[in-house]
């Protein structure tokens, strides 16, 4: 198979998935070793990115996929929401903050981290394939929770190892002593 007929079977196989597909697993459908695979992808990605094309091939949450371009992100997101917005509630956000950098973990453990019953929080996660269930607890038997592979997707991340450092939004501690100063006087 020449090197443009690989290509084009990539591009079909990739415009169907509705999840990014590993390179492991296009070699093995299209019967071409994974090194191959693996350069060729990489070689399209940078053509789609240099003859400026509306989609984008893009490597997230351990496999590749096709993308609108971010610079028209507006144009598709009118196209696609038509004026409705799906939008999380900042508990919700806040809720998967959590989540995404405390993983796994207990509903409970995300309750007492925010200060709130996050229950139905926790559902609507859930229902949206973002967060999903990991295990149990030893200790408790508590059900731990931890992100998708669709939250990673959605975040166009490979890892969670990938999500930015917390420290920068968090106060530095002469701040925290000034704070907590004026609640005791």
């Amino acid at each position: 198979m020449s090197k443009e007929e690989v290509k084009r079977s990539i591009e079909a196989i990739l415009m169907v998935v509705d999840e990014p597909l590993a390179e492991l697993v296009l070699a093995q459908i299209i019967e071409v070793p994974t090194e191959e695979i693996s350069q060729l992808l990489l070689e399209m990605a940078a053509g789609y990115e240099e003859e400026q094309r509306g989609f984008q091939l893009r490597h997230v949450a351990g496999g590749w996929r096709f993308y609108s371009h971010p610079e028209l992100s507006p144009l598709v997101e009118k196209f696609v929401l038509d004026g409705q917005q799906s939008r999380l509630t900042q508990a919700a956000l806040e809720t998967l903050a959590v989540i995404a950098y405390r993983q796994p973990i207990s509903r409970a453990r995300v309750s007492a981290i925010r200060g709130v019953n996050v229950e139905a929080v926790m559902k609507t996660l859930v229902t949206r394939g973002l967060v999903e269930e990991s295990g149990t607890e030893q200790e408790t038997g508590a059900t731990l929770y931890r992100t998708t592979s669709y939250f990673l997707e959605k975040l166009g991340l490979n890892t969670t190892a990938d999500l930015p450092a917390l420290a920068p939004f968090l106060p530095d501690v002469d701040s925290l002593d000034e704070v907590l100063a004026t609640l005791t006087d």
